[in-house]
């Protein structure tokens, strides 16, 4: 007698499973995402208990006292990329599991077939490619100068057999290019689905802990930029990292959004050109462009990427609106904090822009999360709408409140000593960020605490 076959209806979105077919997903709240897939019941059951389990492997399941546990630091193997050991915190370490997701033609394949080479004299590699042939994986280390490179290499998508490769060649680094490609025999759904994504991965994760293998994950991204699948796959790695890129730039930036052994937020910055991708070792550089004379809208800020400072140009254009509704757009930066600070500049300010179009940039294509380009923000808006210049030197930082104050951010001195290194004389920063007596910065900094006061000193 065969064996039973269940057939559930399981999220795209979310990964969580439904008994029959709805319209509007009961946990995400998505809609049409639900889609049937069919799995054997006792194979199904059998990977549940696997999962529950745990996925360590390290333990040996015996409670311990946490004064038991070894404290000595893990090492770490450099990638031989120092933006890229930025983002993991240091390098790889052994048992890590890194998903990295881009979107397609971005350079994940490039950057991280870069990496094997660089970290194959130290550490035993392996590359499985799924999606490509291995002459295509030649061709491209040939075009990246790496003709002779002895590269282990493997083209498989079945994950049973990637194990057994594994298990047998004992790799120290593995790459899997992509985990979408991959299917397991337990599931007869396609693979790219909910649970193939989510059984393949937590194989992968077991081996990876019990055997101390580093491995990294190559994740396909939707139209919205999210990496494909249910969430439950970033909450099963240990790091998540992001390519981000400005459409027609050939400049490249890595961004952890997640890391169990590292800062969060951390940023990478690479230059694609046609050996590869080069890393940029100044990117304030980069991100600041200096106008010869001081241009309208303009104000430079000091933004803090993880643990490093960077310093932007947020621009900023006013212009009277032709139609009923003004109109609203930001570019890296966040729309509705756009209208709360208009607002706060009306209210405190005494401006109001209702009848004006505001259109908001950061140059270089950088994304500002932070609320420290509230006040620079609002200083471009309103040297644009006044028509006024920013002086050149003069570089500003601080998050502005409903109220009109100005609330202090978190690495005031450092941000300050980046801009003092780039030749900036003067900062408008939070009354609270005024630098110690003791720290000596070759810059003046004008505190404030109100916004009145920033537009009094301007």
């Amino acid at each position: 007698m065969g064996s039973r076959t269940k057939t559930q209806y399981v999220c795209q979105s979310c990964g969580s499973s439904s008994p029959k077919w709805v319209g509007q997903c009961p946990d995400c709240s998505a809609w049409n995402t639900l889609v049937e897939a069919r799995v054997d019941a006792s194979v199904a059951k059998a990977a549940a208990k696997s999962r529950g389990g745990g996925i360590s492997g390290t333990a040996g399941g015996r409670v311990q006292s946490l004064r038991e546990v070894d404290m000595r630091e893990t090492p770490r193997t450099t990638t031989g990329l120092s933006e890229m050991d930025r983002v993991l915190g240091g390098g790889i370490v052994p048992g890590a599991v890194i998903l990295i997701g881009g979107d397609p033609g971005i350079g994940k394949s490039t950057l991280l077939l870069q990496v094997l080479a660089s970290v194959q004299p130290h550490l035993k590699t392996l590359y499985v490619t799924g999606e490509e042939s291995l002459t295509q994986v030649h061709l491209r280390a040939h075009r990246l100068g790496l003709p002779e490179l002895d590269l282990p290499v493997l083209a498989e998508t079945g994950v049973e057999e990637i194990l057994a490769q594994i298990a047998q060649h004992r790799p120290g680094l593995v790459v899997i290019d992509s985990i979408q490609t991959l299917y397991t025999d337990a599931l007869d759904s396609a693979p790219g689905s909910v649970s193939q994504l989510r059984e393949c991965a937590a194989q992968l994760v077991r081996h990876a802990k019990a055997s101390h293998t580093a491995v990294i994950l190559v994740g396909h991204v939707t139209k919205e930029g999210a990496i494909a699948g249910p969430r439950v796959l970033e909450h099963m790695v240990d790091s998540v990292l992001y390519f981000e890129h400005d459409p027609g730039s050939r400049f490249r930036i890595i961004r952890a959004v997640k890391n169990r052994f590292g800062a969060v937020n951390e940023l990478g910055v690479f230059a694609m050109g046609d050996d590869g991708l080069k890393e940029v070792s100044n990117p304030s550089a980069l991100f600041l462009s200096r106008h010869e004379q001081p241009v309208p809208g303009s104000v430079v800020t000091v933004t803090r990427q993880g643990s490093r400072p960077l310093l932007v140009e947020v621009q900023a254009l006013v212009d009277r609106s032709l139609v009923g509704t003004p109109r609203r757009v930001t570019l890296g930066l966040e729309g509705n904090r756009l209208n709360m600070l208009l607002a706060v500049l009306h209210r405190h300010g005494g401006i109001p822009l209702g009848d004006q179009d505001v259109f908001a940039n950061v140059v270089g294509g950088m994304r500002i999360q932070e609320p420290a380009a509230d006040l620079p923000l609002l200083l471009a808006v309103l040297s644009s709408f006044r028509n006024r210049p920013m002086p050149n030197d003069l570089v500003v930082f601080g998050e502005l409140g409903l109220a009109g104050e100005v609330r202090p951010v978190a690495g005031g001195e450092e941000r300050l000593a980046e801009a003092a290194k780039h030749g900036f004389r003067r900062a408008i920063v939070p009354e609270a960020n005024k630098p110690r007596k003791s720290v000596k910065l070759d810059i003046e900094v004008i505190p404030v605490a109100r916004l009145e006061q920033a537009l009094a000193v301007l």
